[in-house]
């Protein structure tokens, strides 16, 4: 046998064109892209769409009939069979064994299920936001600027826009200047933001408990050590919350005020009061979270109102009450501090996006506005009146019985752990949000579970439910 010359190019072996097209499109078809039922497009279109010969498409689609995926139907072409679908890596099954951690949950907030229910889904029913109708807007966007829609924004945010936030904040009872407010690409940016600027590899830093999954993920990215403050219905529990100053001495406390996630709870003015005495004693900030702000009344105790933004940092957003898609958020705090957070998020992002910033500023001239939120509230409102009862026909436990709140926290009868029926209740295609991800060490067992008022009342749920327990019996 003839050696190869010495100045021949080596050639590793590779896959024939055939077969590297038949992976393609099997790895299409196990990633869900193409489903049971869907035909392929034609071999003509295979063929003009990778430059490849007939022939190698026609030897590809038979390389994919003897692998059992697709099939050929005379006259109309070929077809994807009924396979199960492989899962990957970052999908359920390799979350669920190990506990539904923070990410896990968050992917599956991300996640679109036609047909399945997310009773702890963490955003309002689409069909109460979709009578906003983005659309519409666009042509009035365009003309409040074009030629600025090619560059990048202020690092502060669209001036309009925060402009229109200080007579908002002024509906809350909050003083702020324009340059206070620096708008962010969603609450969770701002979050992000304030995490980066204040806390240092190793801070004590403390938060609700339970509470906000993903600003804990932030921290724990940061290094940071978390410290949960035990939530009470009228807010945080202030014996245990002096007893952390007095053991940690933190800069900061993450709190929602109101409607609070997950457990729906809203401070009481007595306790935003002492709340701030313990913040003055202890030179203690208080980040304070209002993703929810447009579900409640404006005279609602929020601690930026009582404070005036001296110890107090106040976050909010658009994502709850128009759309997430839009990612609009802010941070309004004090001169110098909104000065250098501004810097930060040009170090970080360059800017956050004008073009939706715009949009929302529009949004907000429109007379639709106020209509859309008074018919929100009322949506709301009667959501967690169906929520409670449903709740309460199945023996649940709720922990406060808020009226208007998106959430709803309660513990299901025969339960100490609700990962357990989460995990069970998962296969039907129902997503639950255990309680042990709100809290600071998921692993420990909790029996509360956070709901969305939108979809536990749907009758799925209650049927599920119990079908467990007589499992169980």
């Amino acid at each position: 046998m003839k050696n190869p010359p010495l100045d021949a190019p080596h050639r590793p072996d590779r896959p024939s064109l055939a077969v590297s097209l038949a992976d393609s499109i099997e790895r299409q078809i196990k990633d869900g892209a193409y489903k049971a039922g869907d035909r392929l497009p034609s071999l003509r279109e295979l063929a003009a769409l990778h430059k490849y010969a007939k022939n190698t498409v026609v030897a590809a689609f038979e390389i994919l009939v003897s692998r059992g995926l697709i099939e050929p139907k005379r006259g109309a072409g070929y077809f994807v069979v009924e396979h199960k679908r492989t899962k990957r890596p970052d999908e359920e099954s390799g979350r669920i064994g190990r506990a539904m951690d923070t990410v896990w949950l968050l992917r599956e907030q991300l996640k679109s299920h036609p047909d399945g229910l997310a009773v702890g889904d963490g955003f309002p029913p689409v069909e109460w936001l979709a009578d906003v109708r983005l659309d519409k807007y666009q042509q009035k966007v365009v003309r409040t600027g074009l030629g600025a829609l090619f560059r990048y924004g202020s690092r502060f945010g669209y001036a309009p826009l925060r402009d229109q936030l200080v007579r908002k904040l002024a509906d809350f009872g909050i003083g702020a200047e324009p340059n206070q407010i620096v708008l962010t690409h969603g609450a969770n940016e701002a979050l992000d933001m304030v995490i980066r600027y204040f806390v240092p590899r190793g801070a004590k830093v403390l938060v609700d408990e339970p509470g906000y999954y993903p600003l804990f993920g932030k921290l724990k990215l940061a290094d940071a050590s978390v410290v949960g403050v035990p939530r009470q219905h009228d807010g945080p529990d202030l014996d245990a919350l002096e007893a952390a100053l007095q053991a940690h001495r933190p800069r900061l406390f993450f709190t929602q005020s109101l409607a609070h996630n997950p457990t729906g709870s809203d401070l009481s003015l007595a306790k935003a009061y002492r709340l701030l005495q313990l913040a003055e004693k202890y030179n203690l900030l208080l980040v304070e979270n209002d993703p929810l702000a447009d579900f409640k009344p404006t005279s609602a105790p929020r601690l930026s109102a009582l404070d005036q933004l001296e110890r107090t940092i106040y976050i909010g957003s658009f994502s709850k009450s128009f759309s997430a898609a839009l990612r609009v958020g802010f941070v309004a705090c004090g001169n110098d501090l909104a000065s250098d957070l501004a810097d930060l998020k040009a170090l970080i992002h360059i800017s956050s996006s004008e073009y939706c910033e715009r949009t929302v500023e529009v949004m907000l001239n429109e007379g639709h506005y106020q209509r859309h939120m008074h018919k929100l509230r009322g949506r709301l409102e009667a959501a967690c009146s169906s929520a409670i009862e449903s709740l309460d026909a199945i023996g649940a436990e709720v922990f406060v019985k808020n009226s208007s709140s998106l959430y709803l926290w309660a513990s299901l009868p025969r339960m100490d752990d609700s990962l357990a029926l989460a995990k069970e209740l998962l296969k039907q295609k129902i997503v639950m949000a255990p309680g042990c991800i709100f809290n600071v060490d998921s692993t420990q067992p909790c029996a509360g579970s956070r709901f969305n008022v939108g979809a536990a009342a749907d009758p799925r749920f209650g049927q599920a439910f119990k079908a467990f327990l007589r499992k169980t019996r």
